[in-house]
């Protein structure tokens, strides 16, 4: 039996991987803050910390599973080089190891991944990475990769599924209360393929058993909840790939069992929730995060009763987000808070129904923000795609109440996710 399959029979990932993972990671890890959040304290009535591994070296947690799996790999191991397939954090934390060590590397990555990590991931690895982008999510990727590592002869490196991966994870949760005061009541975790989730809680749980850990899920790729709703490892048939960080359709088998022993809860947060929370925490704390960064503290409002007065970790698992998509992340924050609406209209068949849809159905605060005719000839035959924003949620019944009452026709887009994906 090989290294890898030992490792993969594992259930746990004691104390002492943990303790010599942070001994390794010595060689390249930034001891990342651990802050407390003003703002997120007063507004919840406790002590709110954020670990901040979007500050490390990467811009994510994920350097340190990377390198300390590398570093135990044998001197002919290394020589041939390594494989992995990431959605980009995994990939980044990759590249800098082949770097930083010397040896080549190639990293396959969804044809989906933002181009600010494709590139970043460059980079870190310069001259010792190739590059190569496949598929539409990471489970195609991992596929190329096992194919790439049969055919070369190189070493895989798992994002998540390793033992090697847990442990340098968890030498987060060492920071995190070495730097507490007091232990902590609450950590929130995200969890993707649950290496993070993996490492952290078996370290905390170790030292602090009476503290919660809350794992945190992106509602469109919840593979951990399904996992523990049918008590073992399952693969989701299809996901919401938007917090690209965590979308993946199967949790690793080492990191499912870690979890089901160490998780008090999961919680699992709606993707729009997760873009609110991005622009609350650039607005407020001028503190740039990813979708999947961003789950820990959007759980914080399902947890709002249960923390007050308590002292409570988030971790901030990444900050590699890419600046073109911060429009659709402002447009699915607003849907997500009942601002923005689609309607697909049909204006009756007369002159100036436009102009009394302007003036009778909008109210006082409202604002079209998109209008286009669905046919570019003979237009008044047509319906219309009419988006409009308000200043409050509340609104909503009376703008619909309006509508009804001028006898207008409307389909609301937001209601019906086919059409909304197809026009939107």
């Amino acid at each position: 039996m090989n290294q890898t399959e030992q490792e993969t029979e594992q259930r746990t990932v004691g104390m002492e991987e943990i303790v010599r993972a942070h001994h390794v990671l010595k060689e390249v890890v930034v001891r990342t803050p651990l802050q407390l959040d003003a703002t997120l304290s007063a507004k919840y009535g406790c002590r709110v910390f954020l670990k901040r591994e979007d500050l490390q070296v990467v811009r994510s947690f994920k350097i340190r599973g990377a390198y300390n799996k590398i570093r135990s790999l044998s001197p002919d191991e290394l020589e041939k080089g390594i494989v992995c397939s990431s959605a980009g954090n995994h990939a980044q934390g990759v590249a800098f190891s082949c770097n930083a060590l010397g040896i080549p590397g190639a990293i396959y990555m969804p044809s989906t991944t933002p181009n600010q990590k494709v590139k970043q991931v460059k980079r870190f690895g310069g001259s010792h990475v190739e590059v190569i982008l496949t598929g539409d999510t990471y489970d195609d990727a991992y596929e190329e990769a096992m194919k790439a590592c049969r055919d070369r002869g190189m070493t895989f490196i798992h994002p998540f599924d390793d033992a090697k991966i847990v442990a340098g994870n968890g030498t987060i949760g060492m920071e995190i209360l070495e730097n507490l005061d007091t232990p902590a009541d609450y950590v929130f975790v995200t969890i993707g393929g649950g290496g993070l989730a993996s490492g952290v809680g078996s370290y905390i749980k170790a030292m602090s058993p009476e503290t919660k850990l809350i794992g945190v899920e992106p509602l469109g790729a919840a593979s951990m909840s399904e996992s523990f709703k049918q008590d073992q490892v399952v693969t989701l048939e299809t996901i919401d790939k938007f917090v690209d960080g965590a979308a993946v359709k199967r949790v690793g088998d080492l990191n499912y069992h870690i979890c089901a022993e160490l998780l008090d809860d999961i919680v699992k947060v709606p993707e729009g929730k997760a873009c609110t929370t991005i622009l609350d925490l650039y607005n407020d704390s001028a503190i740039v995060v990813e979708p999947a960064g961003a789950l820990s503290v959007s759980a914080l409002d399902m947890y709002k009763d249960e923390i007050r007065g308590k002292t409570v970790v988030c971790v901030i698992s990444g900050g590699n987000n890419d600046i073109d998509r911060m429009q659709e992340m402002k447009e699915r924050s607003l849907i997500y808070e009942g601002l923005k609406h689609y309607f697909m209209v049909n204006f009756p068949q007369r002159a100036g129904a436009l102009r009394e849809f302007l003036q009778d159905v909008l109210g006082p605060n409202d604002d079209i923000t998109r209008f286009e005719y669905t046919k570019k000839h003979n237009k008044e035959n047509g319906p219309a795609l009419v988006g409009i924003e308000l200043s409050d949620p509340a609104d909503y019944e009376a703008l619909i109440g309006r509508m009804k009452a001028k006898g207008i026709t409307y389909t609301e887009l937001n209601r019906d996710l086919n059409l909304f994906n197809l026009l939107i």
